[in-house]
């Protein structure tokens, strides 16, 4: 018994392991100008695994990260970053997260983040997109383009 309890925890402890080494990070900066225009997230859009980690990068000033209510899966911690600070995000739970920078949110400064291959809340973060975008002024289709990406 007590060595099939060693070889339990000796399997366990490898498991963390390899997940830890299995894992990427992912730099998302934050920026006034960019390659598809003003106040954007470079890349807005990612395609990550579960465990993955994206920081997103203070590149500019008066920029954050945080995620859009409703529109991350059920279960999933909810991140506010600090303006002009770097915030890193582990994703432990599969599905679809849209986040912006909350100052520059009426500008369409979004992204949008898929976790592994379960997109069962896409529905849901539409319908949520479809109320949150009204108050854009500008970049009208931006955050329907990155949902569009979603497979």
């Amino acid at each position: 018994m007590h060595i099939l309890l060693k070889k339990l925890s000796f399997s366990l402890i490898l498991s963390f392991i390899c997940i830890d080494l299995t894992s990427e990070a992912y730099t998302v900066k934050m920026l006034n100008q960019g390659a598809t225009g003003v106040m954007v997230f470079e890349p807005a859009f990612l395609k990550i695994n579960v465990g993955d980690t994206v920081t997103f990068e203070s590149t500019d000033a008066a920029h954050n990260s945080a995620s859009i209510p409703g529109m991350i899966p059920s279960g999933a911690s909810p991140w506010n970053g600090q303006l002009s600070r770097d915030i890193s995000v582990t994703f432990e739970i599969p599905g679809v997260y849209g986040y912006q920078c909350t100052p520059h949110a009426m500008m369409a400064m979004v992204g949008v983040i898929q976790v592994g291959d379960d997109n069962s809340n896409i529905e849901t973060a539409k319908n949520v997109a479809t109320q949150f975008k009204s108050s854009f002024v500008m970049n009208q289709t931006r955050l329907d383009e990155y949902l569009s990406k979603i497979n």
